[in-house]
């Protein structure tokens, strides 16, 4: 009697902690779908930097260690359902961040999760667009619309405004009828001109907390000394979201005396959330920029190239033809 083969498929994988030369191209079992889960062929993968973060410092936020596939942002066909799914049948297409901040593995040609991890594809993207989209669009609308309360007419400062999350959370707040202050080089400002930004800050050349004020809501993608600075240019009653941790010299006294809600944001899988992009894809009021596509086996270039910090936009592993 013959044994059944378990499918296999290509994965990027990591034995040890380092730099973009650890990942590695393995075969593995392909995952089987449990019940709410859905098994997803994935035609492309979004490269975000929470991924080299984890792929340096060797563990997950929840504290998995390699061997891992990293990876969340997907975009594919659903293959197969587990049973209880109802949302989606195979050949549907579909995007999403499923399972963050655990492992999701989508630097391979398959993946599984809840069925409502996802949401369908918004039909005007093909599956590159879609995979750049969901953990960045996901932190710029859970910030600004979730925390913040963004409301028309408010005034919003977005710092590395070019960035993956940060072009992203400008058409938002745009989406939403707020006028938004980025900051960004001189060299990508006409970029966010055409994504609607009202007014542009050159970092380089000007400090951003010597010259605006009256800000409602700053979103900070950078850390470090920004969320202190980023005070002044706050109003009372105003808020500052953070996508990175705030560290022990954030004056959090300071912050309390001038009224001011600080705090730090990790995003969450959020099917409504999904959803809500998708309809601003479909009305034409939010446009991925993709900066470069890179095939699965090249996800250590994909690394190096998001390590520069100079890109604009995204970087996405192409998986499947």
């Amino acid at each position: 009697m013959s044994e059944t083969r378990t499918p296999q498929m290509r994965a990027v994988s990591q034995d040890t902690a380092g730099g973009p030369d650890v990942l590695k191209v393995i075969t593995t079992d392909r995952p089987v779908p449990g019940p709410t889960e859905i098994l997803v062929r994935v035609h492309a993968a979004g490269v975000n930097p929470t991924d080299w973060k984890t792929r340096e410092q060797g563990e997950f936020l929840t504290g998995a260690e390699p061997p891992f596939t990293l990876g969340f942002d997907v975009s594919g066909v659903v293959e197969a359902v587990g049973p209880g799914v109802t949302l989606f049948a195979p050949g549907d297409k579909v995007f999403g961040m499923p399972r963050f901040p655990h492992p999701a593995g989508a630097y391979a040609e398959y993946v599984t999760a809840p069925a409502r991890h996802f949401a369908p594809l918004p039909a005007s993207l093909d599956h590159v667009q879609g995979a750049a989209l969901p953990l960045a669009s996901l932190t710029a609308w859970q910030a600004l619309v979730d925390t913040a309360k963004i409301q028309p007419g408010a005034r919003v400062l977005i710092h590395a405004a070019a960035g993956g999350v940060g072009h992203l959370a400008v058409q938002i707040a745009k989406a939403r009828g707020a006028y938004v202050i980025g900051t960004a080089r001189q060299a990508k400002h006409d970029f966010l001109r055409g994504l609607g930004a009202d007014e542009l800050i050159d970092y380089t050349q000007q400090d951003f907390a010597e010259t605006v004020r009256d800000i409602d809501i700053v979103l900070d993608t950078i850390s470090g000394d920004y969320g202190a600075r980023s005070l002044r240019t706050l109003r009372p009653g105003g808020t500052l979201v953070s996508i990175l941790p705030l560290d022990d010299s954030f004056p959090v006294a300071q912050a309390r005396e001038a009224q001011v809600r600080a705090g730090f944001l990790l995003v969450e899988p959020d099917r409504a959330g999904l959803q809500a992009i998708a309809d601003l894809v479909d009305s034409g009021k939010l446009r991925v920029t993709v900066d470069t596509v890179v095939p699965l086996e090249e996800a250590a270039k994909a690394h190096t190239l998001g390590e520069t910090g100079r890109t604009t936009g995204k970087i996405v592993l192409s998986v499947a033809p």
